[in-house]
């Protein structure tokens, strides 16, 4: 699923085709993108609407038009857009300029929901968090949202209500950034921790951005570089950049978690694995 980064991507590459220009024609050809709103009455109110602006709200694009009305764009799995032709299009927009976009979503879990800008932010503000990378997200607001959490650390950063925009990708590589176990109790961090908590939130959600997300080679956001310098995620069997433990994969909350046992262990008591289970750091 696209998360922070990836979003953050595709919402630029989109601005910077359709800010400032009107509508011209649009056309919604799968009804289960718009459900349970008809998609031809949502293509009817997007016709002849300009777009003034096109934000980012955690895990949302938003579309902001000039009548008022705001269009929410949730990519799911393998939601995007694209500006040529391309196979499983969902829905068409056509501008005055002649562009042509079209919103491309071969497992068709994505969403579009047009609402009131009012309704809109309240709806965004019940679902998110304050951004990560904005000035809200302190180490207090993180503090508060973990307190007496009993659940694992990977788990509770997974809410989008504490790290808006945050996915398992990330949260696996903010992890290691930190050095924190994602299997310890999330409520048992001092602020020590938690600082480093949202440090490593913080550089790994930015490094994703400056790398335009991840490739994870299956089409669906084509082109980004982060993949090449993931720290934990995916890498289990391989060796820890930091100090050359192997990365083990284990479940947290139900989610596949990559991390390392020694830089990230639960407690800083930890002996460090046997030289057979490490490779060599040379």
């Amino acid at each position: 699923m696209p998360e922070l980064p990836e979003v953050e991507t595709e919402r630029g590459r989109l601005a910077a085709v359709v800010e400032g220009k009107r509508i011209a024609s649009a056309r919604i050809d799968d009804a289960r993108l718009t459900r349970p709103e008809d998609p031809q009455l949502i293509a009817g109110v997007l016709t002849g609407d300009r777009i003034s602006a096109v934000d980012r709200r955690g895990k949302y694009i938003v579309v902001r038009l000039e009548s008022g009305h705001v269009l929410l764009v949730h990519l799911r799995m393998t939601g995007g857009f694209r500006y040529a032709p391309a196979s499983h299009e969902r829905a068409v927009l056509e501008l005055e300029d002649g562009s042509r976009v079209a919103y491309r979503d071969t497992r068709r879990f994505g969403t579009w929901l047009l609402a009131e800008e009012d309704e809109a932010e309240r709806l965004l503000e019940v679902k998110n968090g304050p951004e990560p990378l904005g000035r809200g997200f302190t180490n207090a607001f993180l503090a508060a949202r973990l307190a007496g959490r009993r659940a694992p650390l990977k788990a509770a950063v997974l809410d989008q209500r504490t790290v808006a925009g945050l996915g398992n990708i990330y949260a696996d590589e903010a992890l290691w950034h930190a050095r924190l176990n994602p299997l310890r109790p999330a409520g048992q961090l001092d602020a020590e921790k938690i600082a480093a908590l949202r440090d490593g939130i913080r550089k790994a959600l930015r490094l994703g951005i400056r790398r335009q997300g991840a490739d994870l080679g299956d089409g669906a956001y084509a082109g980004g570089r982060m993949q090449d310098e993931f720290r934990a995620y995916g890498r289990d069997g391989e060796p820890c950049d930091r100090c050359g433990t192997l990365i083990v994969k284990t479940r947290a909350g139900g989610r596949g978690t990559w991390y390392c046992p020694f830089c990230q262990a639960a407690s800083s008591s930890a002996s460090r694995p046997s030289r057979s289970r490490r490779h060599s750091s040379v």
